[in-house]
């Protein structure tokens, strides 16, 4: 889901995982500690949705 080009927002992710929200950004943040490029952007109705890209020259937030 992540690595759509349209990203997945919070929800998205505790809908396919089942976790609560937390434990959601939680694992967000141990993406980025493992190197990971973890984008930040909106979704068509305003939602933080995020992405994982491949490209280093992508801004990481």
């Amino acid at each position: 889901m992540l690595r759509r080009e349209e990203g997945a927002t919070l929800a998205d992710l505790l809908a396919a995982t089942g976790w609560l929200a937390h434990s959601t950004r939680a694992a967000l943040t141990g993406l980025r500690k493992r190197g990971m490029i973890l984008t930040k952007g909106c979704d068509a109705e305003g939602w933080t949705a995020y992405r994982l890209t491949d490209d280093a020259t992508t801004e990481a937030r």
